[in-house]
Parts: structure tokens; sequence; C-alpha cells
């Protein structure tokens, strides 16, 4: 099930119940044709990876929310662990130790589009 998200006390319950699991957040709006698209396909994740929590922000219901999350395009997909947005860094615990601090910890599990095949191999690969 797909949990829709209207502010950031929400945001953060929603995050905070997910705990350990994959958190999925897609930030969309319903005048959006890619968004459109990806609600059946969104909802049908949701189904199948039921140990995985899934969140909706609609940008223009949420507009501070998606501000915060810095959503620059929609929709957008944002993977959580732990309420923690997961990022390279996260994902590979310092092995290299920042590579002697020249390595940079952008965001790769945040991705814009309706790639429906690149969100579900996101989710298999974070899960």
């Amino acid at each position: 099930m797909v949990q829709i998200i209207n502010d950031m006390n929400e945001f953060k319950a929603f995050l905070t119940a997910a705990g350990h699991k994959l958190a999925v957040v897609e930030f969309s709006s319903k005048w959006c044709g890619p968004c459109k698209r990806m609600v059946p396909v969104f909802h049908a994740m949701s189904v199948k990876y039921q140990n995985v929590f899934f969140a909706n922000v609609d940008v223009n219901n949420s507009p501070e929310l998606a501000e915060t999350c810095h959503i620059k395009t929609i929709p957008t997909f944002q993977m959580f662990k732990k309420s923690q947005k997961v990022t390279l860094f996260s994902r590979i615990k310092r092995m290299i130790c920042c590579y002697r601090s020249g390595f940079m910890s952008n965001p790769i599990f945040e991705f814009s589009g309706a790639d429906a095949k690149q969100l579900e191999a996101k989710i298999q690969e974070l899960m």
C-alpha cells in the first residue's frame, strides 16, 4: 500500500515507522503525465514488495516538503533507510574511508522520470 504524505510531520513518522527497512518516496503531481503513468506501477510495486515502505508526496499539496527534500523535477523517487536518504556513502559504509577525503556522498539512489524498470532495479538492490 502507498501511504499519502501531506506534511513534514507525516514524512518523519513514515520514515520512523520504516525503521531499518527500505522506504521509497515518490514526489509527484496529479497534473503530471509521467506521474500519472507511474501511479499503477508504484502501487503494484507496493503490493509486490511488502517488506518495503512506499509513500507519495504531491508537490502541489506539500510545497514545503518538496523544497526541504530538494525536489526539482517530477516524478522523483528517493530511497531511505533508518530515516536517512540512501547514498553511495551510506552504502559502502566508509569502506575506503572516503578515499582520503576526496570522495563525495552524492545521493545516487534518487532519480527522476517515469522509468519503472530503473525504480524496480533500485528497490531490489537496496532491500
